[in-house]
């Protein structure tokens, strides 16, 4: 039976956490080892815009103590990931190339969607737990150093995500700047908790109805320590007595009294404010802690890619719901998209041995099919531009800032004329031109709206793909914008598409 070895490194904005795991079909994921060490990445970051030669210098010694640490466990496999502190730094091209050269570590940057949806998955791997929370309303709330990532469940399904400036680290910071006395600097805080938690609920929470809140993050670790021990699950009456607690003490009473390390304490309370005031904007009943870290996400999407583990949760149905939500945010043709979706996938599946593309391109293709015109929503004149600027400034929770680039420029060329010189690397330029190619051509085929072909079959015979539609009805439009987007398909691919009726049709 395999049995691997795996090493996961969080590069935070406010330690540096290395995690052993075991990985094995049989007894999953265990933890063997987690070092962790405040270094306050963020610090730099939130308040210059760069990161100091004295923390990289202090960071690279610590990764190299990490690298000994996995030498001595004989790791198979490692990966080293790095978050908003290293992700929003003017300087971050610098730092990562001190640590590789220092080092020898590889780190990748992780856009905020994946970091997120590493951490979701590492929720999901507690699959038993997780799938009976999520059956009624839930929220899975992120509280970070950096940031704070909101993302809605309807059922077993997610709807959507959103991320807040809302980190711990970067609030207090605030306070650190902020005059006053304490009453004075809770208030202030308060007040920018405020804002950004109720335009989040006047734009998203609306008619939902949340039950449960599922806190992961540096926070989240040490909210549920009280006289009984650590608890997994929090009712709301319990929280808000832990909250006045905090809020009444010290930081070295909060220390004490609850076994926090000092060195966190400073972002307990804010954290403690963020989680109150969403629990009262959504009325949630139940806090959930399960006590998973970026780490832990990072083992379980090495132990799924290695097929060690199988997850029964469909992730790629999560990030294709976030994709509709969005498409209906911007009032897209419902029925025109699921039957464009439907041909885009036809076509692809039918070209297979062409395009030499895999699963993940075929996800790409299905999200730029949803939201192919989104656009219009603020021109219908120029919808190609528009979407490309909706869907660069929106997230996609499990999707990276790379694969929604393909997504957006594969919509934009639907309706625009191909660049081959955009300032894109080689690959994701053929990848672009390959899924444009197909998009284009099944969007000619409802170019009416009218969804006449609803069900095609595609062949290819002698350089010719041939789409074939049992549809009795006038096709003359649809012929007509075919053979336009017929011909840079070809140039694509090397073949010509046909449309054709099938015979008695």
């Amino acid at each position: 039976m395999a049995v691997s070895i795996f090493a996961a490194i969080d590069v935070g904005s406010y330690e540096l956490e290395l995690t052993v795991y075991e990985i094995s079909p049989k007894r999953g994921i265990c933890q063997l080892d987690r070092i962790r060490k405040v270094i306050g990445l963020g610090r730099d970051t939130y308040d210059r815009g760069i990161i100091s030669y004295d923390r990289v210098d202090e960071m690279c010694k610590l990764l190299t103590r990490f690298k000994g640490i996995m030498n001595e466990y004989q790791v198979d496999g490692y990966r080293a990931c790095a978050t908003s502190a290293i992700r929003e730094a003017e300087n971050r091209e610098v730092v990562l190339d001190q640590i590789k050269v220092r080092t020898g570590i590889d780190v990748d940057i992780l856009s905020n969607s994946e970091q997120r949806f590493l951490c979701y998955k590492a929720i999901a791997a507690k699959e038993n737990e997780f799938n009976n929370i999520i059956q009624k309303g839930t929220a899975i709330a992120e509280v970070g150093s950096g940031s704070m990532q909101i993302s809605l469940f309807d059922k077993d399904a997610l709807v959507t995500t959103q991320n807040l400036r809302l980190g711990a680290l970067r609030i207090h910071q605030i306070l650190e700047r902020a005059g006053g006395t304490a009453v004075d600097k809770r208030q202030l805080i308060q007040e920018f908790i405020d804002n950004d938690i109720d335009t989040f609920r006047k734009f998203f929470l609306k008619d939902r109805n949340v039950k449960n809140i599922i806190a992961t993050g540096v926070c989240a670790m040490y909210l549920g320590r009280g006289s009984q021990g650590d608890k997994q699950h929090i009712t709301a009456e319990e929280f808000q007595k832990f909250y006045q607690d905090l809020r009444d003490l010290s930081e070295e009473r909060i220390a004490e009294k609850y076994d926090i390390p000092l060195e966190f304490v400073s972002l307990i309370v804010p954290g403690a404010m963020v989680y109150r005031r969403l629990m009262e904007v959504t009325g949630a009943e139940l806090l959930w802690l399960p006590g998973v870290r970026l780490g832990d996400g990072i083992a379980a999407e090495y132990a799924e890619q290695k097929k060690l583990i199988r997850f029964t949760h469909d992730f790629s149905r999560d990030i294709l719901v976030a994709a509709r939500n969005i498409a209906k945010r911007y009032m897209g043709d419902k029925e025109h998209s699921a039957i464009l979706e439907k041909n885009v996938l036809r076509v692809f599946d039918g070209i297979k041995k062409y395009h030499g593309l895999g699963k993940r391109e075929r996800l790409l293709l299905q999200i730029a099919a949803i939201l192919h015109d989104c656009g219009k929503y603020i021109s219908i004149r120029t919808p190609g531009e528009c979407a490309y600027n909706i869907i660069m400034s929106t997230e996609i929770i499990g999707v990276s800032h790379r694969e929604r680039e393909i997504i957006a420029n594969v919509v934009k060329y639907n309706t625009v004329p191909f660049d081959y010189q955009a300032s894109l690397d080689k690959e994701m330029r053929i990848v672009i031109a390959k899924l444009t190619a197909i998009l284009r051509v099944c969007n000619a085929m409802d170019r009416s709206h009218k969804q006449k072909f609803k069900d095609i079959r595609v062949s290819v015979k002698e350089q010719q793909m041939f789409i074939t539609t049992d549809s009795s009805e006038n096709i003359m439009l649809e012929q007509s914008l075919f053979t336009q987007k017929a011909d840079f398909f070809e140039e694509v691919y090397g073949i010509r598409p046909v449309l054709k009726k099938k015979k008695g049709a």
